[in-house]
């Protein structure tokens, strides 16, 4: 069975989420016959490169671009003709991908330049997808600087990476540059939506949401994780479906959902001792990760001091959190005060002791006893 973010990676420019500007730029390079020779993809995980380079090689190949003037102008693979369809499952043998994590030393790069040599076996184009390309070596990044300074005409090179400088500037002075970030929660929990409703899945808005903030601006990691959820979760009727809930998302990602965050920021915020560390030790008791729920409460405080000393902050926020949490964020923002960036610092400590504790509890503990005990 194909797994959810292989089914669903997208097969268009425009089905390519929060990448807008590099959309824009290659779609233009299509409609006008201006495919550069060499690309550097850059960014963080799971958010479109490899699938941005499968796309440029559909663009350079596709049979209905060359032929239909009208369809050209999308600047659009057509996804119907031979060479998409080869491309699309990867059975392409003249689109080559390269793990550089694993293909690293300057033997590779020998065999990929007597591969450049030769003549595509049945497209047009014959396209070289390097990716991790920040792991070659330093012989195998001048082994690699001729071929991309005059490739023949018929190669296409484009270099991925998750470390752009790593890449010698040598290199990336010889490529067009394109930069991806991090998509925004939002983004992703509408994607995540969209794929629920195709796969007939069952989930609360609160459980989404988690797995979208998870993922950590990656497309990718959200929809491996709500796959993984999928194998194991209940059957739903007999249509085939699955029911997944919030308690199923916080056990297999060792870390609580917003409701709960918001809950405990609201005992520290009122100072309510007693209830911080009877709630401490329940999270405990659940087998949830201390040191996560300790990074997620100081991101949770972190926006509500920004919130306080800066309200117009929340147009920012408004692509990082569904509206009802904003919305408590904004209520919890007015109860801030000067005493609480001390609480803040302690956090950040205790994190950073917790994350190499035994007893990740104590430091955690101490923090907030420190913080609050007088007030």
């Amino acid at each position: 069975m194909l797994a959810i973010y292989r089914k669903y990676r997208p097969v268009t420019f425009e089905s390519l989420l929060g990448q807008d500007l590099v959309v824009k730029i290659l779609k233009e390079a299509a409609r006008s016959d201006r495919l550069a020779h060499a690309y550097l993809l850059a960014g963080p995980r799971g958010t479109g490169k490899t699938t941005t380079a499968r796309l440029i090689a559909k663009i350079a190949n596709c049979e209905t671009r060359s032929t239909d003037k009208t369809f050209k102008q999308k600047g659009e693979p057509c996804n119907n003709c031979n060479s998409c369809n080869t491309i699309n499952d990867g059975r392409a043998l003249d689109v080559i991908e390269i793990d550089a994590a694993s293909n690293r030393g300057i033997d590779e790069i020998r065999n990929l330049k007597e591969s450049v040599r030769v003549s595509p076996a049945s497209l047009r184009y014959k396209v070289f997808i390097i990716d991790e390309a920040h792991m070659l070596t330093k012989d195998a990044f001048n082994a690699l600087l001729k071929t991309l300074e005059e490739p023949p005409p018929y190669v296409i090179l484009i270099l991925a990476t998750t470390e752009a400088e790593k890449i010698p500037a040598t290199i990336s002075s010889r490529t067009q540059q394109f930069y991806f970030k991090k998509v925004s929660v939002n983004q992703i929990v509408n994607k995540l939506k969209d794929i629920i409703a195709k796969e007939k899945i069952k989930i609360s808005g609160e459980a989404l949401e988690l797995i979208a903030a998870s993922a950590e601006g990656s497309f990718r990691d959200a929809e491996s994780l709500l796959d993984q959820l999928v194998s194991f979760s209940l059957p739903v009727g007999n249509q085939g479906g699955s029911e997944i809930n919030l308690t199923d998302v916080e056990k297999t990602l060792g870390k609580v959902g917003f409701d709960k965050l918001s809950e405990f920021s609201g005992f520290l915020l009122n100072s309510n001792l007693e209830k911080a560390l009877e709630s401490i030790s329940q999270i405990e008791d659940h087998g949830f990760n201390l040191a996560q729920f300790t990074k997620d409460l100081i991101q949770y405080l972190r926006r509500a001091a920004v919130l306080k000393y800066n309200p117009d902050m929340k147009d920012m926020f408004k692509s990082e959190l569904m509206e009802e949490h904003l919305n408590k964020l904004i209520n919890h923002s007015k109860l801030f005060n000067e005493n609480h960036l001390d609480l803040l610092k302690g956090l950040i400590n205790a994190y950073s002791q917790m994350r190499y504790s035994q007893f990740p509890i104590i430091p955690l503990e101490v923090a907030i006893v420190e913080s609050l005990k007088d007030k």
